[in-house]
């Protein structure tokens, strides 16, 4: 905290302040900079730390939708979250958050917030999902990233929060030539791993941690997990994304054994 006010700063001298109940923003950017840059961050950390701030969990995760379904893939930076996301949604999925998913409590469920109408892709995923032909405009001028806007590219944003009904955890590549390989892991390695991977943890004090290991253990209580290794062979997007649904199928078929073998 710098005063009454938590500060970010960014290497291109992109800033931000933050209220700290996460009812204010302010931001100031240097002249090499846009608003568009801005607004890229904006999207992106600042709101996954306000939305800390105001006691909201969020995973480093895409989403999307599965019919009236929310399924997430959670993973560290460059695990393939909006490659997986991107590749569902040109399959009909609709898609529900990328980088940043929301976790809201209620009733005793877990729901998926939606949140903005396109993803973010590395030109690589890009090439590899829609062809060489394709060309997307950079999220701004200072990233590599690429935007796939999803309504001038036929694709959906779902409109509501969805349950969450699944979790896949997005493990290291594998060069075995079965891969994609799923995995079940045990009730730490889900844990561990989602507290890895929950939003902006450096913020946390004592009191926001430990609602937070009571959230997620709650979530692991009712939502079935399993590891997914993706293929060292990108081209193989399409076998990762059967397998994610055959393993969905058989979770809806025995949602009992799932919860406790997860």
């Amino acid at each position: 905290m710098d005063g009454a006010f938590l500060r970010m700063d960014y290497f291109d001298g992109m800033q931000f302040w933050l209220k700290p109940d996460g009812t204010g923003v302010w931001a100031r950017w240097p002249e090499s900079s846009s608003l568009e840059d801005a607004a890229m961050y904006l999207m992106g950390p600042v709101l996954g730390v306000v939305l800390r701030l105001r006691g909201i969990t969020c995973l480093h995760a895409s989403a999307v939708a599965f019919g009236d379904r929310g399924v997430a893939f959670v993973g560290d930076q460059g695990a393939g979250k909006s490659t997986t996301a991107a590749a569902f949604a040109r399959r009909g999925h609709d898609v529900l958050s990328d980088d940043i998913v929301t976790i809201v409590e209620r009733d005793g469920a877990f729901y998926v917030m939606p949140a903005y109408p396109y993803l973010s892709l590395w030109p690589d995923s890009v090439e590899m999902l829609f062809g060489s032909e394709k060309s997307l405009p950079s999220l701004s001028e200072t990233v590599e990233k690429r935007m796939l806007a999803l309504p001038t590219n036929h694709l959906r944003l779902a409109e509501q929060p969805l349950p969450l009904a699944a979790i896949f955890l997005l493990g290291e590549r594998s060069s075995d030539p079965a891969a994609p390989l799923l995995e079940v892991p045990t009730p730490s390695e889900c844990l561990m791993s989602l507290v890895a991977n929950s939003y902006a943890t450096r913020i946390l004090n004592e009191e926001m941690r430990a609602r937070e290991f009571a959230l997620l253990g709650r979530m692991l209580s009712a939502v079935p997990v399993r590891r997914l290794r993706p293929s060292a062979d990108p081209s193989r997007i399409n076998v990762l994304c059967d397998r994610v649904d055959a393993a969905f199928r058989d979770l809806e078929v025995h949602p009992l054994l799932a919860r406790q073998s997860a």
